[in-house]
């Protein structure tokens, strides 16, 4: 039997050491873009998303929905800020200003108002036949399953200012 030599890293330490390298680096490069995407929300600044927008003036709205097209600025992780176009159905009730999202919460088609002359004074969704009256509340019996949802409204020099999107409150008091 040969003595081994204790100079030096054999051939076999020298491979376990290089694939334990090359493992480690690939496997870093795999989990990073995953622990950013986790946590990349906690890092952003609160509020960096565009606040309310105005979007018509108190005088063109009645009790009748109007649709209402706008753009508002929204922060995407992966695009950054850019200007998005949205839409909203909006009309008055007594004093009050409401404004619903026109996306059906079925399977997300954009609702009418009037779109089927069966069923007047309703919201419809042409995809699947969904029906929501006034308020937003879905009809029972029809493929919607919750109310569509609302911005939320503010009136400020005359003007109709609109936020976030949010569930719908009025449909529930309905």
């Amino acid at each position: 039997m040969s003595e081994r030599n204790n100079k030096g890293v054999s051939r076999r330490q020298f491979l376990n050491y290089c694939l334990t390298g090359v493992g480690g680096f690939l496997a870093a490069g795999m989990l990073a873009p995953m622990v950013k995407f986790a946590i990349d929300p906690a890092l952003q600044k609160a509020g960096a998303a565009g606040g309310k927008v105005p979007v018509a003036s108190l005088s063109e709205i009645t009790e009748e929905p109007k649709s209402i097209s706008f753009k508002k600025k929204i922060v995407d992780v992966w695009t950054g800020e850019q200007e998005t176009p949205l839409t909203a159905w909006i009309y008055k009730q007594g004093d009050q200003v409401i404004a619903l999202s026109p996306i059906c919460k079925h399977l997300g088609c954009t609702v009418n108002w009037n779109g089927d002359e069966k069923h007047k004074e309703q919201f419809f969704c042409p995809c699947h036949l969904g029906r929501y009256e006034k308020n937003g509340k879905n009809v029972p019996g029809t493929p919607p399953m919750k109310p569509l949802d609302q911005y939320e409204v503010e009136v400020k020099d005359g003007k109709i200012l609109l936020g976030e999107v949010k569930a719908n409150k009025i449909a529930e008091g309905a």
